[in-house]
């Protein structure tokens, strides 16, 4: 499918409803690959199984092949156009927002914003809290603007959030933030092999999670 995002152009997106959908998540990319990206698309196929429609799509720099992302005001508002193109696609189904990175973040941000109209809860798929091992919390500051539920999803090796500092500003958030801790995993979900879990276990466990979320909002 394709849809229109204000000032930026049209976007390509690909939309997957399992028969035993319960909700439908628009599913945001991260900064350096796109919609097609086999964790994206692996991702979306797990979430199918736990019964979550996805949405995923592109940003207007990925779909025109760009390598520098998009300033948030065009990240922001093609979040805006996914979570309506997904309300206009499936209507009877709960509206949640999420992606992968900074596709979450971007996520959380047009949330913030009021970008987000209709949209139940918010899942991060590796909120990228800092740079790479430049700890820091600024990037978080906007999350107390977002009245919405929202699940963190993140992995202990994770370079781009220190749990040490995402832990309490999930506490701060309070029943808003809920933390779910991947052991072993980094900012790709990736795993060591002495952790005894494979790309496929975790790909499972960032499934089922996301959809047990779902059903307790």
């Amino acid at each position: 499918m394709r849809f229109r995002v204000q000032d930026a152009g049209e976007v390509s997106g690909i939309f997957l409803r399992p028969p035993n959908a319960e909700c439908v998540l628009t599913l945001a990319h991260g900064a350096g690959a796109g919609m097609n990206h086999p964790f994206m698309t692996a991702l979306a196929y797990k979430l199918a199984n736990a019964g979550v429609a996805t949405l995923r799509f592109q940003f207007p720099y990925m779909e025109q092949r760009r390598r520098v992302p998009d300033r948030p005001p065009v990240l922001t508002a093609t979040i805006q156009a996914a979570v309506q193109a997904a309300s206009k696609a499936v209507p009877d189904l709960p509206l949640l927002a999420g992606g992968k990175s900074l596709g979450g973040r971007m996520t959380s941000l047009a949330a913030a914003e009021g970008r987000s109209d209709g949209v139940r809860g918010l899942v991060f798929f590796g909120f990228p809290l800092h740079p790479p091992n430049r700890p820091g919390t600024k990037r978080a500051e906007h999350l107390r603007e977002v009245k919405l539920p929202m699940l963190f999803l993140q992995g202990t090796r994770d370079a781009l959030a220190d749990l040490q500092l995402l832990r309490p500003i999930c506490a701060e958030l309070g029943a808003r933030a809920t933390l779910h801790v991947i052991e072993g995993a980094d900012h790709s979900f990736h795993v060591l092999k002495s952790s005894g879990k494979t790309v496929e276990d975790v790909l499972e466990e960032l499934g089922k999670n996301a959809s047990a979320w779902t059903k307790r909002l």
